[in-house]
């Protein structure tokens, strides 16, 4: 009999095949060649499967995404408001190996989204989704009283969404002089700026809002 093949799970070896080696060597070692070989397959088996090779990158980032979000469901379970906010910025950033990994990946996506319209779109509806979820949490956190500031809170989400970006892209150029345990602190000082009358809350305190 004939070889039954599941087309769906074949692809997603591919793409993860793609993903292994832009975590371990970089987005310019992903060529067609070496995902086929990391993947035990052909060249030619992929194009039945990905368009061209933005396509496989597209899937890998949507990957990578994916793995991150789950991920979140289980750290944000029962949080609300500052406390939520909290830990949602500290995984994105690059505090542990497969943050650090994560982020690179990220990162390395950007100057490839400026070539290609559908990463370009694909990054955006990502960052729109984190940016309505931190601003969201801000306004949790404001109506609970846990934050008071005269900002606007549009502000503020753009305000931390650009520190966790800086921080992150710093850390992986300059990791000596930006730990992870100073990236965490960094952005404490940062929300307990947002705090009535600067107030600090320790860290990981599970304060919820409204």
């Amino acid at each position: 009999m004939p070889k039954i093949v599941n087309h769906r799970e074949r692809r997603e070896e591919v793409v993860e095949a793609a993903r292994r080696i832009i975590l371990r060597e970089g987005i310019e070692a992903a060529t067609t060649r070496a995902i086929a070989r990391e993947a035990g397959y052909s060249n030619g088996v992929l194009t039945h499967y990905f368009a061209d090779k933005d396509d496989i990158m597209l899937s890998a980032l949507r990957s990578s995404h994916r793995r991150i979000v789950e991920r979140l469901r289980g750290k944000l379970a029962g949080l609300t408001g500052l406390a939520a906010l909290r830990e949602l910025l500290l995984d994105n950033l690059p505090l542990d190996d497969e943050r650090a990994a994560e982020s690179g990946l990220e990162i390395g996506f950007w100057s490839r989204s400026m070539t290609s319209p559908a990463m370009l779109e694909a990054q955006r509806a990502e960052a729109e989704e984190l940016r309505y979820l931190v601003r969201s949490l801000l306004g949790a956190a404001a109506g609970g009283g846990e934050i008071a500031t005269a900002d606007d809170l549009d502000d503020v989400t753009e305000r931390l969404l650009a520190l966790v970006d800086g921080l992150s892209a710093h850390h992986l150029l300059y990791p000596d002089r930006l730990g992870a345990a100073r990236l965490e602190r960094m952005l404490d000082a940062e929300l307990d700026r947002l705090r009535p009358n600067g107030g600090r809350a320790g860290p990981g305190s599970q304060a919820g809002g409204a």
